[in-house]
């Protein structure tokens, strides 16, 4: 019997996971000075976007569950990168907001998406593949989606 599916190179999950991991990684070098992670900065730029939020749709928006962000969140209010207070309508709820420090990093943070472009453009040679990409992974990450909530 044949095992050529189960072969890595034959893997599109392991060039997904290799390529998040990796990308990651290349964001390091910009939020380490800053004293945040990754996690961290997709936390920061929902709020940066939208202003104070219900935790659950701070969860929605980045894809997670909310027993996922929480520790995320405890973690950014002991750093006093944002305060969580209890909703106004329903006491169960929390909505999450930035502190003075949480919003001066966006000043910081400003330059991140395209240094970092740069630098991959400057790897593949051509803006015109990471945007040819965005599309793609948006319809693989649609599709994944769907699969997941069956």
């Amino acid at each position: 019997m044949d095992y050529e599916q189960l072969k890595l190179d034959n893997q599109l999950c392991f060039r997904l996971y290799t390529a998040a991991r990796l990308t990651t990684g290349a964001y390091h070098p910009y939020l380490a000075p800053m004293g945040i992670t990754y996690p961290q900065y997709l936390v920061l730029l929902v709020l940066w976007e939208n202003g104070s939020l219900p935790v659950n749709d701070i969860a929605r928006r980045l894809m997670l569950e909310t027993n996922t962000i929480t520790p995320l969140l405890q973690r950014m209010e002991k750093a006093k990168l944002l305060k969580r207070t209890k909703g106004k309508e329903d006491s169960r709820q929390r909505i999450v907001s930035l502190t003075k420090k949480g919003t001066a990093l966006r000043e910081q943070a400003k330059h991140i998406p395209e240094c970092l472009s740069a630098e991959i453009v400057k790897k593949l040679g051509s803006a015109d593949d990471i945007v040819r990409m965005v599309p793609v992974l948006d319809k693989l990450i649609e599709g994944l989606k769907q699969t997941e909530n069956k």
